[in-house]
């Protein structure tokens, strides 16, 4: 029995990452899960077959990731799908009609945008509020609130919640959990572990790593929302591709040294933009200045490489700062080996505008990759000289 085949739980995090649910093919000894690159599956005959009938209900690709997500988020089960939105789509299926999802206040705009553009039109009912005040959360929970949903850190404002003492307020009302841990990474920090009931991840970020798949993912632990999940999966089939299920094997690989050196290049870059005169306020969980710092401590192992920042000046100088820095490539998305830098209010969160959450003008997100530290710093300088 290799590695592969164990419960790897008594492994390390960077080892699991290599090892869980990637056995050597067996045919060929390939090192690497091959991509499967089929759509059905030859049976020998009528219901003998060798675990997969057919690519959207099962690939083995996709299957390799499951385990690997499943083994380093902490979970018993997980599910892949072809985006953070249709994992996040598929997974509000569980609920009915007139279930009541409470929400943090700070969320992805797509997210939001999903929430009450869509899924309110059809009997879901959807609230608002800041769960770094617990008060509020538990003042918000009423008799049909069936989920507490949480980004933590959040986007783009990067709050960040104690998911243990959320845990125990929704649970003490019958209501689940899910936290998006896409900003966090499972490098970063393990919900489940801390009370969560189901993780969301959007794989297109750190997961990947490198801005070359869209892909999401839902980890957890119970059997029954697993079995339920699992035809909802099938059924409405935003599956991902094997080709993109691959990367995101590869992306997992290198995720632990990819998110310290995220990590390292992010302090350095918050410890500038602190002292810098054109800066207003800077936003970095790892930084003792930040509001929610010692929860996102005890919480978190790393504090990756999300930074926002708001600028002197409002609107007009946020748009020429993003518009001006050459190595921070104005984009959406995050997470990969390249920096990036964003305007929320006119990209990533321009569908809550008109709403009360909408952030500031003058707010910058920035992803810091993995580039030379002194390289990124003199581009921001200049950007904000």
């Amino acid at each position: 029995m290799t590695i592969r085949d164990e419960a790897a739980d008594q492994y390390g995090f960077e080892t699991r990452a290599i090892h869980a649910g990637q056995a050597p093919e067996p045919t060929t000894g390939s090192i690497q899960v091959p991509i499967f690159q089929t759509s059905t599956y030859v049976q020998d005959a009528l219901g003998q077959h060798k675990g997969y009938e057919y690519a959207r209900t099962g690939n083995p690709t996709r299957t390799a990731l499951e385990a690997a997500l499943a083994s380093l988020e902490g979970g018993n089960f997980a599910l892949c799908f072809a985006s953070g939105l249709a994992a996040e789509t598929t997974l509000l299926y569980l609920f009915k009609p007139g279930d009541h999802i409470l929400c943090a206040d700070d969320v992805y705009g797509g997210t939001y945008r999903l929430f009450v553009r869509v899924l309110a039109d059809y009997g879901l009912k959807f609230d608002f509020v800041d769960m770094t005040d617990l008060a509020l959360v538990e003042a918000a929970i009423k008799p049909e609130t069936k989920a507490v949903w949480v980004e933590t850190p959040s986007n783009p404002l990067l709050k960040i919640v104690d998911i243990a003492a959320l845990s125990q307020i929704a649970h003490a009302h019958g209501a689940r959990v899910v936290a998006d841990n896409t900003f966090a990474s499972p490098y970063g920090q393990q919900p489940l572990n801390l009370g969560a009931d189901i993780i969301v991840h959007s794989m297109t970020k750190y997961i990947g790593g490198h801005s070359d798949l869209v892909g999401g993912a839902l980890i957890l632990n119970d059997a029954d929302d697993h079995e339920r999940l699992t035809f909802l999966q099938n059924a409405i089939g935003a599956v991902p591709g094997p080709l993109d299920c691959w990367l995101a094997l590869r992306g997992l690989k290198t995720l632990a040294i990819r998110m310290r050196a995220h990590e390292q290049n992010a302090m350095a870059i918050t410890n500038f933009l602190l002292e810098h005169p054109a800066v207003e306020q800077v936003i970095y969980p790892g930084h003792p200045s930040h509001p929610q710092y010692e929860i996102a401590r005890r919480q978190m192992c790393c504090f990756g490489g999300m930074i926002s920042f708001l600028v002197k000046g409002g609107l007009e100088q946020a748009q020429r700062v993003v518009e001006k820095t050459k190595l921070f490539a104005l984009a959406e998305s995050l997470g990969g080996v390249e920096s990036l830098i964003e305007h929320p209010t006119s990209m990533t969160h321009a569908s809550l505008a008109g709403s009360a959450y909408l952030p500031p003008a003058n707010l910058i997100r920035l992803s810091v990759g993995i580039e030379s530290q002194q390289d990124l710093l003199a581009d921001l300088a200049q950007a904000l000289a």
